[in-house]
């Protein structure tokens, strides 16, 4: 069939669709038509066999950073993107990756077990057998040779570590062994380190993602006994990226800085470990049973530990420097060349990666192979359209990190806004990032279909958040809702350095929820495991490479940029409503503590109370002047309305103003970098969004202020409300500026 028969029928199958859509976000409704024809041919040629075909391809070896297959792999993409007609490179830096040498684990008393450290092939699964692959290891663990007691720590999350203190048990000298979930898995070596452990084990629990969970791989999706969670336990919080390069691109000729000087390095050796390998050592522990809520479902009564059960850590790696291949594909715009629509996905993966990251990188090369042929149409983006392949995302979100740092500057100029996807199931739309997109997100969602109930992925995701709210009143509104909240970003994949460092507008979309299991980081995140459990038949590839991609034609194409900045202020105001709160219920929890120890209660307690040391006094919570903050605030939303409205009101807009009045609305939001960075970690720079200190992936809001509350340093949570003010007063004066461009 031609292309000129495809476009006409296309028009023809979507006529009713035209009439329906009244609006798109920065489009003149006389465009709307065109857009929606340009959108609607784009989809007709994505294909679900393709992209099943493509992580078939891509996830057939493993394929680690500084591996030959994670070089085939690259220039496999590489390849691909130059058949669709897109200007492609290959942008390659040298980084430092640890593999392991040396890993051993076994209990010397009081009875011998040394650990397999092994995942068996499966006859179901035609990938698990394969040479190459990763043993299961922590990247960034130390070096290490420990003969330690072994000690329970439940998560390994600050709240356990308060436990074990009232329980007057220290982890200082002692190896110490924890669950799996919860948090990011760096935070559990950094606060055992913290906290004086000499080393850390950290095991899948079947009660989170195993037997209890479901039916176990290959029968079903979940862990079993011998599946390990591979993984990185650098202190991201602190910085990505290459520990070594600190800041700065690592090209081959980069500055280095010792090992030993990298400050987001642990000192102690950590290794992770299946069910099967921590049941011995679990079953031997003696000393108090543990507290209530920390016992897993291996059938036995769990123990926090003494002095008894000793076990041998030996952890050895090679750090060696590695190529690390990024592909970058460019479509150059024909009207603003230099502001970049940037799109991306990692390719490295632990294993063989069909689900992560392949899953996702499928579906944007699908895009842009759809994006190829409509370039055939006679179609040309007004602004350039970038995708990017990265590497070494797992070990430390290597490969766009050093692109960020290494062009930082360019990217602060023209990068638009950058749209990251990494894994990809079947389920619901997942949707984060910068508040100023809600907008334009919610109707990129209306427009697309779920594969399985036939509505739009926006109503099947507003439904989802009806039947999870808790309460009469929370239902009730989310019931009457009809758009969804962009979530705020913390870290994890390969959006942190573009929106944290530098600033660029960002967003992260995904589908999942209904593709449960234990596949994460094994040998068995495997097509097969995929075609079976994650995404049968490849349908929400197809959805994902529909929601993206329609993003980004509408970003490339809209006159005026969709940024709507009113979203934004609402997302900060509830987050300061947040932060007053805590304050207060800090200061009457404290209050009621020195209450509780005047009259004695903890004496009077129940016997299990009875067993457990009272907390230390804590001092009395200052008054904190939020005051500085909210009249920013109330500022910028008398902004954010007039603004809105003179966007959403076109004719007001001089058309020779345009470019003028985009590049400040996508410059925008580098007003909201600190410029001498977060306390303690400059490297982020944002003042609304951050992984958290101790929850690593997950966000941390308003972070200088609400991080200082959580740790009761009233002078840092003083200073931060001072200088969150500043910042949003600095992005209110940048948007006061597009108003005086008003007609």
């Amino acid at each position: 069939m031609s292309r000129i028969i495809l476009f006409v029928i296309t028009i023809f199958l979507w006529e009713s669709t035209f009439s329906q859509v009244e609006k798109i976000s920065g489009f003149d409704p006389s465009a709307v038509k065109g857009q929606l024809t340009i959108e609607n041919t784009f989809d007709n040629m994505l294909s679900a066999e393709n992209i099943g075909m493509q992580i078939q391809k891509l996830s057939a070896k493993p394929h680690h950073l500084g591996s030959a297959g994670g070089k085939v792999v690259a220039e496999s993409i590489l390849s691909a993107f130059k058949s669709f007609g897109w200007d492609t490179e290959l942008n390659v830096y040298h980084v430092l990756f640890p593999t392991p040498k040396t890993r051993l684990l076994e209990m010397m008393s009081p009875a011998k077990y040394k650990a397999i450290l092994k995942e068996p092939a499966f006859k179901e699964d035609a990938t698990s057998g394969q040479t190459g692959q990763l043993p299961a290891y922590n990247a960034w663990s130390a070096d290490g040779d420990v003969t330690a007691p072994l000690i329970f720590v439940n998560y390994g999350l600050p709240p356990d570590y308060e436990m074990l203190d009232r329980m007057g048990i220290s982890v200082k000298g002692k190896i110490v062994i924890a669950k799996y979930g919860r948090s990011w898995r760096g935070i559990k070596p950094k606060l055992a380190q913290e906290h004086g452990a000499v080393g850390c084990i950290i095991y899948s629990d079947p009660a989170d993602d195993g037997y209890t969970a479901g039916e176990v791989y290959p029968k079903g999706a979940f862990k079993n006994e011998f599946g390990v969670q591979r993984g990185s336990v650098m202190d991201m919080p602190v910085y990505p990226g290459d520990p070594i390069t600190p800041g700065i691109g690592a090209t081959e000729n980069a500055k280095r800085i010792d090992r030993k000087d990298a400050a987001n390095l642990l000192k102690i050796p950590v290794l992770p470990i299946g069910y099967h390998d921590a049941e011995p050592l679990l079953r031997s522990l003696e000393g108090r049973v543990v507290p209530s809520g920390w016992q897993g479902a291996l059938p036995f009564t769990y123990h926090v530990g003494n002095d008894k059960t000793t076990v041998h850590l030996k952890l050895a790696f090679n750090w060696d420097i590695v190529p690390c291949y990024n592909v970058i594909a460019t479509i150059r715009g024909h009207v603003y060349p230099d502001e970049w629509i940037m799109r991306g996905n990692h390719h490295d993966a632990w294993v063989n990666g069909a689900a992560d990251p392949i899953s996702g990188q499928a579906a944007m090369l699908e895009e842009a192979k759809a994006m190829g042929e409509l370039l055939k149409t006679g179609w040309r983006p007004k602004r350039s359209i970038v995708y990017c392949a990265w590497d070494g995302e797992e070990p430390a979100l290597l490969g766009s990190t050093e692109y960020v740092e290494d062009h930082l500057k360019e990217l602060q100029e023209k990068a638009v806004v950058y749209i990251n996807s990494d894994g990809n199931g079947r389920g619901f739309l997942n949707a984060g990032g910068s508040h100023a997109f809600q907008t334009m997100i919610n109707e990129v969602a209306a427009g697309i279909n779920d594969p399985q109930t036939n509505v739009s992925v926006l109503k099947r995701e507003l439904a989802r958040n009806t039947i999870h709210s808790v309460g009469a009143a929370a239902m009730k509104g989310a019931i009457t809702k009809n758009e969804i909240d962009l979530s705020a970003l913390g870290s994890g994949s390969d959006y942190s350095p573009f929106l944290q460092h530098a600033g660029v507008p960002s967003l992260n979309l995904e589908y999942g929820g209904e593709d449960a299991g234990g596949e994460y980081h094994t040998i068995y995140d495997s097509f097969d495991d995929y075609r079976r459990f994650k995404d049968p038949g490849f349908y929400y590839g197809v959805v994902l490479a529909k929601t993206i991609g329609h993003t980004v034609l509408r970003l490339a194409d809209a006159d005026i940029l969709p940024f709507r900045f009113t979203h934004l202020y609402n997302a900060i105001d509830s987050y300061t409503q947040q932060l007053v709160a805590l304050i207060n219920d800090t200061r009457e929890l404290t209050m009621i503590e020195q209450k509780i120890r005047a009259e004695g209660l903890y004496q009077l307690a129940t016997d299990t109370a009875k067993h457990l040391q009272p907390e230390a006094p804590k001092a009395a919570v200052p008054f904190i002047n939020f005051s500085p903050l909210q009249n920013a605030l109330i500022t910028f939303h008398i902004t954010t309305d007039s603004l809105d409205a003179m966007l959403n009101a076109r004719h007001s807009v001089e058309k020779g103003s345009l470019a003028a009045i985009n590049k400040l609305l996508y410059t925008a939001e580098q007003q909201l970098l600190l410029p001498k960075g977060l306390t303690r970690r400059p490297w982020y720079k944002h003042s609304i969004y951050a992984p958290g200190y101790y929850t690593g992936y997950g966000v941390k809001t308003l972070p200088e202020i609400r991080e200082a509350i959580e740790q009761r340093n009233w002078v840092e949570a003083k200073q931060g409300v001072s200088d969150v003010a500043d910042a949003i007063n600095r992005l209110n004066e940048r948007l006061e500026e597009i108003l005086a461009l008003k007609k």
